[in-house]
């Protein structure tokens, strides 16, 4: 509640922006947006997609485009060769296996080859609003930074985060994590002075804060 309320008039990560959309192609462009956004900045997601979407927002249109074409559109991302080939690749299968339609469970998500738990994470919790816990690199330090769990890998972090976070948190979780990582919550030398949850924090791994 404290993020919620701190994060408020934050501009929210690409993805979620992407998945809050009143458009029926909303949940393919929110996994076009999961796979876009790996190792790559949100400033750099927002133009790809925007760019990509311009020209081909659904699963015809994209396994349609040229190879070269979407690595053109995609170039922002970085990683766009391999990301071409992914989001092509992920388009047939959603057209051949699912008639076009984004699958909404977990097990169908994840046997699409390209498509990781963070990813079918986003993709449920955003897209389809059934509750999952998308972790990234941001969701897996700070909760063992805070002292609530003690994991090594963001797949243990998500199977103790869902033990002891109430179901009703998870929806925003990903969204307000990633933003308190970004802008306070830093790996290194994380500003503590204005962290609206520093009393709450134990600091663990900390050697350095401002």
């Amino acid at each position: 509640n404290t993020l919620e309320k701190y994060y408020k008039g934050y501009r929210k990560p690409t993805v979620r922006r992407t998945s809050q959309t009143k458009d029926k192609k909303k949940a393919f462009k929110t996994l076009v947006a999961c796979l876009l956004s790996l190792r790559t900045q949100d400033k750099n997601t927002e133009k790809a997609s925007k760019k990509l979407f311009s020209v081909a927002d659904t699963p015809e249109k994209i396994a349609n485009l040229p190879i070269k074409k979407l690595e053109k559109l995609i170039y922002n991302s970085g990683h766009y060769r391999k990301k071409a080939r992914t989001i092509k690749h992920v388009s047939k299968i959603i057209l051949k296996k699912y008639k076009g339609k984004v699958p909404d469970t977990e097990e169908e998500l994840l046997s699409i080859k390209g498509i990781g738990r963070k990813t079918a994470n986003l993709v449920l919790n955003f897209a389809f609003n059934k509750p999952a816990l998308p972790i990234d690199i941001h969701c897996h330090r700070i909760p063992n930074r805070l002292g609530w769990i003690k994991t090594s890998k963001p797949e243990q972090t998500e199977i103790a985060l869902k033990k002891i976070l109430p179901e009703k948190y998870w929806k925003e979780f990903n969204s307000l994590f990633v933003m308190h990582g970004k802008t306070i919550c830093k790996p290194i030398s994380p500003l503590c002075s204005k962290c609206p949850i520093n009393k709450y924090c134990k600091k663990i791994g900390v050697i350095k804060s401002r």
